[in-house]
């Protein structure tokens, strides 16, 4: 019989709301920090869900961006956000100022599952490449509080990928939530001198094979060789796909990916998705 995979964390009905910028700073190299007040998103989200973010009041762009959750502050009701200028929409939100607000719709798509029995293994393994870092924080923040309230808790290694060390992103973040932290840097300014998943794959060639259960958001390139990986040397791998999501609702199937089962929606199905299901 064929093993079912784990349910994804869902989320209640998304909400539409009008959220205060509480801050609105560049981080790294053309890398922002967008922190809101939005308690009626934040006490909803679950890691590797995404936000539909109204980037300003014109109809240019007539698209919402699709920006996933960094980190949240509950007492505060505060969500952060980590993106990148890469286009008009983002090098829109980059002007946006303290106090203004932001039209935003979430949150929205499928989770991480970080809690059920099939995913309770020895080490947990979190491996972003650049801005991929970006929503694996709020996945530490709740599996460290998760693991707070068990007897025993297992180990939570983070993987962080970059081109130098001036762009290495979360890794005071991840250190502080006391995260086992590994750097990978394309040039050797810090840590291995190579990518993430290069770092990935040695680092798994010295552990005890399917004690580990991977969790990964990058490029598809990336996503695709760390598939390979977890299925020779994990038990499970999960990953958060960077499909482009123009109405995040699943309307528009705009944002298909090719499935054991079909197409499927990242959006709406995702957008995370066991990587064995994906056919590459």
């Amino acid at each position: 019989m064929k093993k079912k995979s784990p349910s994804h964390q869902v989320t209640k009905s998304p909400v539409q709301i009008k959220a205060k910028i509480i801050d609105n700073k560049e981080v790294a190299p053309a890398v922002f920090k967008l922190s809101i007040a939005a308690p009626q998103i934040a006490r909803r989200a679950k890691p590797g869900q995404f936000l539909e973010i109204k980037v300003n009041d014109t109809y240019q762009p007539l698209l919402r961006k699709p920006l996933g959750i960094n980190s949240i502050k509950f007492n505060k009701g505060q969500i952060d956000i980590l993106y990148k200028v890469v286009g008009k929409g983002t090098q829109a939100l980059s002007k946006r100022k303290k106090g203004e607000n932001l039209d935003i719709l979430g949150p929205l798509g499928k989770g991480f599952d970080y809690k059920s029995r099939l995913v309770k293994h020895k080490t947990k393994i979190l491996i972003g490449g650049g801005i991929g870092v970006a929503p694996l924080l709020f996945l530490a923040e709740k599996i460290q509080s998760h693991q707070a309230t068990k007897p025993q808790r297992h180990q939570l290694l983070v993987i962080i990928g970059a081109n130098n060390k001036n762009q290495l992103l979360c890794e005071k973040e991840f250190k502080g939530l006391g995260c086992d932290v590994k750097i990978a840097t394309d040039d050797g300014s810090k840590g291995l001198k190579g990518t993430a998943t290069e770092l990935l794959r040695h680092l798994l060639s010295n552990t005890e094979p399917r004690q580990s259960v991977i969790y990964v958001c990058g490029p598809k390139p990336m996503l695709k060789a760390v598939s390979a990986i977890g299925q020779k040397y994990c038990s499970s791998c999960y990953g958060l796909l960077e499909e482009y999501m123009a109405c995040g609702t699943g309307a528009c199937f705009g944002c298909v990916v090719l499935t054991e089962a079909g197409f499927k929606r990242v959006c709406k199905d995702g957008p995370v998705f066991e990587l064995g299901s994906i056919e590459w």
